[in-house]
């Protein structure tokens, strides 16, 4: 018996000096994730400094515990610790694969040369949104390139929306060039699909799917639309005009105050005050800022002292304007900043989650910029509910239509993608055939992440899944609901990435997850 107990004993002693082990890493992860998210926030340009240090200081912390983490990780057979103890070895030790940052920022014009490696000719068409995208010549000046897609939906002239579409064929030709065979994003599509991780299969094992389930899905989706709108063929420079009515008709009421303004008062009428948690809105404009609208930690939450540091989110964008539009994503960036700011875990697990379901949850409170009733209460006035949704899901269609294009051109590297993508619009969306144009190439995420748009396409069914399954548990919540934010926070947000996406959506709606709301919702446009 004396053996046996004195076994057990080295047992439990040795499972508690791992357990001390994996808790002194993390510590040190934590340190490692304050100097890069601090290191994050000072390199977007809009601090010079952050939390009384600055970048060297910050530099020199992300270098040392890095190190120290390093050295800590090395020492651990995940086989010896518990399966939460071995999860959270296993994402730390992801974390730290991951290189610090990007190579190098490259000029567009690099995007043309035959010897960069993926990474880099992905950074250097990335390049292309800014040197290109933002400098398009119209009308004797120049306008950017997200400035031109919403002039799109309110130009009333025909003959000027398509001059206006036109000017982005500079931007067209520096991610495609003339639709040649060796053009930089065919070759980024080659090197893409031999990449070991996939953004597709990624996102389809979020929702329990397999690829062929998603291309499946988001044909149905696209299929749904193209039989409840009428069989008629439009250009492509009119589709947004024709089906963005509501922001014609709510932009002038909607100036960057009332932005801002009805944004704060719907998260506060949900159950959370954005300036209580110290969310970072850098919505300036200014110079050599990210083309793309993102958000991020500016800093994790973790125990100091004892005590739970809560977490600092950071929106960034450009609004030197308002709009329909601009408030729909200020509220989607918003969204992604409520939904870190509710996670109070580990250290290990202090983290997003799967890429899908967090651009899925921050569209789950900026679809209903799209009710009438929140606009009524918010902006004082609204648009009908039937032109809403044709302005909501029009958008959402293109990203689901870019969705499939990624699907179908990640399986098929050498096809020709204008050709898929023309196929997908005029047979989906009813869009005339202008095979010459690659006009698909305006969204940044296809060259800076080739797969990434899946997320959107194939958000938008968890998005319609999650909204309905919300509204069955707490009441509808589309112009405000107090329950929202700590009912999700207590059921959903906290966990981070402490269990797998997957099963965390299986547990919350208490099935897979299914089109089907998505599909009962398209069907309201009849």
């Amino acid at each position: 018996m004396i053996p046996r107990l004195f076994a057990i004993v080295l047992l439990a002693m040795s499972v508690c000096a791992a357990q001390d082990s994996v808790s002194q890493a993390e510590a040190a992860y934590a340190d490692f994730n304050d100097a890069t998210a601090a290191l994050a926030t000072i390199d977007s340009g809009y601090v010079t400094s952050y939390a009384n240090f600055d970048r060297g200081q910050w530099k020199k912390l992300a270098d040392e515990s890095r190190q120290s983490l390093t050295a800590q990780l090395a020492k651990f057979a995940t086989g010896n610790l518990s399966a939460e103890d071995a999860r959270a070895v296993t994402l730390m030790r992801a974390a730290l694969a991951v290189p610090d940052s990007d190579p190098a920022a490259l000029p567009c014009s690099d995007a043309q040369r035959s010897d960069l490696e993926y990474r880099q000719l992905s950074r250097a068409l990335y390049s292309c949104f800014s040197e290109v995208g933002n400098h398009l010549p119209f009308e004797g000046k120049e306008i950017t390139r997200g400035a031109a897609t919403g002039r799109l939906e309110r130009v009333t002239v025909a003959a000027k929306r398509k001059a206006l579409f036109l000017a982005m064929v500079p931007l067209y030709e520096a991610i495609n060039g003339k639709n040649q065979p060796d053009s930089p994003y065919r070759r980024l599509l080659q090197m893409a699909s031999l990449q070991k991780s996939s953004e597709v299969a990624n996102a389809a094992r979020t929702v329990g799917a397999d690829p062929d389930q998603v291309e499946k899905w988001l044909e149905q989706i696209l299929d749904t639309w193209r039989k409840v709108n009428p069989n008629r063929e439009i250009e492509p420079w009119d589709y947004r005009f024709l089906n963005g009515e509501a922001g014609r008709q709510l932009d002038p009421a909607i100036s960057r105050d009332v932005l801002i303004a009805a944004n704060d008062r719907y998260y506060r009428d949900l159950g959370v005050d954005l300036k209580q948690l110290g969310v970072i809105n850098d919505i300036e404009p200014r110079a050599g800022k990210s083309p793309v609208a993102y958000t991020d930690f500016a800093r994790r939450g973790r125990e100091v002292n004892g005590e739970w540091r809560p977490t600092i989110a950071r929106v960034l964008a450009s609004y030197p304007n308002g709009g329909l539009g601009n408030l729909n994503e200020f509220v989607h960036e918003n969204g992604h900043a409520v939904q870190i700011s509710a996670i109070h875990t580990r250290p290990a697990f202090m983290d997003w989650g799967d890429t899908l379901w967090v651009e899925a949850f921050a569209d789950v409170s900026s679809w209903s910029v799209y009710d009438s009733g929140w606009q009524k209460k918010y902006l004082g006035k609204s648009a009908p509910q039937a032109v809403n949704l044709r302005s909501l899901y029009a958008g959402v269609m293109l990203d689901v239509a870019w969705a499939l294009f990624e699907v179908r051109m990640l399986k098929a590297p050498a096809s020709d993608p204008n050709a898929v993508w023309t196929d997908i619009t005029q047979r989906y969306l009813h869009i005339k055939a202008h095979p010459e144009l690659s006009w698909w190439a305006i969204r940044g995420q296809l060259v800076d992440a080739p797969g990434y748009m899946v997320n959107y396409g194939l958000g938008a069914v968890l998005t319609a899944d999650l909204r309905a399954r919300v509204r069955e548990q707490i009441g509808d919540f589309s112009a405000g609901n107090p329950l929202w934010y700590p009912w999700l926070s207590e059921h959903l947000l906290r966990f981070g990435a402490e269990r797998e996406t997957s099963e965390l959506l299986r547990d919350f709606l208490g099935r897979p997850v299914s089109p089907k709301a998505l599909l009962n919702d398209l069907q309201r446009l009849q």
